[in-house]
């Protein structure tokens, strides 16, 4: 009886070394995609999920923005790996999606400067 093998595929990743709340992270992602709804990536875990998607599917994590770079040791090496940049580092190691909430408020900010932005171009108000 054999006891290893080679795994490769992402989703054969997943079933060997992922639990079921990781699956069912990888699973709400790849759902977010075909919905067309962004997601923001939170943690470790939740990054680790993305890859054995992104190991699947090269386009698959093209939705998804990393929150923040976590205290965790390989979070920087697992975003790397998912080529995201994370848009916060604050050493976070709070968990309860604590970082993902703070990247939000920062993409809710992005998008009110960007739509403020339109409206003053419209009203014809330049910067000069």
């Amino acid at each position: 009886m054999t006891l290893h093998r080679d795994v490769t595929g992402g989703l054969e990743i997943l079933r060997c070394l992922g639990g079921r709340e990781v699956a069912a992270m990888a699973g709400a992602m790849a759902r977010a995609r075909s919905l067309r709804i962004p997601v923001v990536l939170d943690g470790y875990i939740c990054c680790a999920a993305a890859g054995c998607l992104l190991k699947t599917d090269a386009g698959a994590l093209d939705h998804c923005v990393a929150g923040h770079l976590s205290a965790e040791g390989a979070h920087g090496m697992l975003l790397q790996h998912l080529e995201n940049e994370p848009l916060l580092s604050l050493g976070l190691r709070l968990g309860e999606a604590s970082g993902g909430t703070l990247a939000l408020a920062v993409l809710k900010g992005a998008v009110a400067c960007f739509k403020l932005n339109g409206y003053l171009c419209r009203a014809g108000v330049s910067d000069g």
